[in-house]
């Protein structure tokens, strides 16, 4: 405890100071004022001749800044200066008589300059809820004053004007009071006796004219539209359906191909069969037809050749032998002729050598015109009994010659055909041929009677032709 003896009075100094700091400090902050940025002090008491103070002011303004107040000798006070607004309806009449109901609002507060404040703080000070009512009053009897010498139309049309005369008629009296308006809006006009309403209603209706034509001239328009589109999904739809149809009609045509075509290669396969039985027919046709040339009609000819060239030599002898006997006549008269020249009875000789010559002359050309009729007889009579003999066969030759004209003739009608549908596939196509193949059939027994009528009718005549005629004796 000794050592510490020499610091003792140090450490009372120390507690000494810090005590007077810290009595200093707190009587410091309880005469320090601070004013808010949206206040004013007002510092009243010892204050003449102090910084803050103006001519003819007994108080201290301090705004943004500190300021020590003495406890005993100064008093202060503070001044809002924020904003403040007042409701206004004022009941008005108009330069023309017309009673108008004007709604507004007033935005003002107190002035930031030291003159404001001081006539503020000398009307208001404490008294602050009061400067509401006497904005009031203020704008009440100017805004009548002005809207007394305005139209209704000016007041309605110009309300910026009406607002800004009314700020500048009221200026002056608000500066006394240390206040500063900010904003004056009229916000609505009320109009009891229907003066507004009833100025309105021209422009009402003739906008509403507008609107209806408008709106006419739209929903026109909106038809046209609709009915353009309803014209477009139409042919849309059209050319789809168009579309669809070729496609199904495309679709039924690969169906009935798919569903014609076993049909229709049977058919072509019994057409290859019918073909080649037609030219199997037509090869028996010629089969026949050269086994009746080589068995009826070349032994026919044949035999009506030799009796033919018989009768023809036996002509020709007979002619030669009679034209041997009547050169013999004619000589033999010529000598009985020259040699009765000689006797008294010349003249008779004479002619019965020469009508002797004349009857031998006239029977060689008769026995030649016999022989002639003789040899066509014969060869008449000979294919009459060829015919006779073998008709049968000679008939059908001649149907085996005229066969493809007449399933010509029969099939004639398909000529004329452009495009011809065969149903039933190979089953049709039979059905189509045995029926042409039948119709040549039915013709057959009429052509054969026709023949054999036309032969026997051909005999006759060739017979009554061939019978022989005497020749006239001379």
């Amino acid at each position: 405890m000794q050592f510490l003896l020499p610091y003792l009075p140090l450490a009372v100094l120390i507690v000494v100071v810090a005590f007077v700091v810290l009595v200093v400090r707190g009587a410091v902050k309880l005469m320090w004022q601070v004013a808010e940025p949206n206040e004013a002090l007002i510092i009243s008491g010892f204050t003449r001749g102090s910084a803050g103070t103006t001519d003819g002011m007994d108080f201290k303004i301090v705004t943004g800044k500190g300021a020590f107040v003495i406890p005993g000798l100064q008093t202060v006070r503070t001044l809002s200066l924020t904003l403040n607004e007042t409701e206004l309806q004022v009941n008005c009449v108009t330069s023309q008589g017309i009673q108008v109901v004007v709604q507004g609002v007033v935005i003002f507060k107190i002035g930031d300059s030291t003159p404001f404040i001081a006539n503020a703080a000398r009307r208001f000070l404490g008294q602050q809820p009061k400067m509401e009512s006497q904005v009031y009053n203020v704008f009440e009897g100017h805004l009548r004053s002005i809207i007394g010498s305005m139209t209704m139309e000016e007041i309605i049309r110009e309300r910026d004007k009406l607002a800004s005369q009314v700020r500048s008629a009221s200026g002056v009296e608000m500066e006394k009071l240390g206040l500063v308006v900010d904003s004056l809006q009229i916000k609505d006009l009320e109009d009891p006796t229907g003066y507004i309403q009833n100025l309105a209603k021209p422009h009402i209706a003739q906008v509403q004219m507008e609107a209806r034509i408008a709106e006419a001239t739209r929903n026109r328009e909106a038809s046209e539209k609709e009915a353009e589109a309803a014209s477009m999904i139409a042919d849309a739809q059209s050319i789809s359906a168009i579309k669809q149809s070729a496609a199904q009609a495309n679709a039924e045509t690969a169906r009935a191909n798919a569903a014609q075509a076993g049909p229709l290669a049977d058919a072509t396969a019994r057409q290859k069969v019918v073909v080649q039985e037609t030219e199997v027919a037509k090869l028996e046709a010629d089969r026949e037809e050269q086994k009746l040339q080589t068995t009826v009609r070349k032994p026919a000819d044949a035999k009506a050749y030799a009796q033919r060239t018989e009768a023809e030599a036996q002509k020709a002898a007979d002619i030669s032998a009679a034209e041997a006997r009547a050169r013999k006549t004619e000589l033999e008269a010529q000598a009985n002729a020259t040699a009765a020249a000689a006797t008294a009875g010349a003249t008779r000789v004479t002619g019965e050598a020469e009508a002797a010559a004349t009857k031998a002359r006239g029977e060689a050309a008769a026995s030649s015109i016999k022989a002639k009729a003789l040899a066509e007889a014969d060869g008449i009579k000979a294919r009459a009994e060829a015919l006779g003999a073998n008709q049968e066969a000679v008939i059908s030759q001649q149907l085996a010659e005229n066969m493809p004209a007449i399933v010509a003739a029969a099939a004639e009608p398909f000529a004329h055909v452009g495009q011809m549908t065969v149903l039933n596939g190979g089953e049709g196509i039979n059905k189509m041929v045995g029926g042409v193949l039948s119709q040549v059939g039915s013709y057959l027994p009429a052509l054969t009677s026709a023949l054999r009528d036309g032969k026997a009718k051909g005999g006759a005549a060739g017979a009554g032709k061939a019978a022989p005629q005497e020749p006239p004796h001379a």
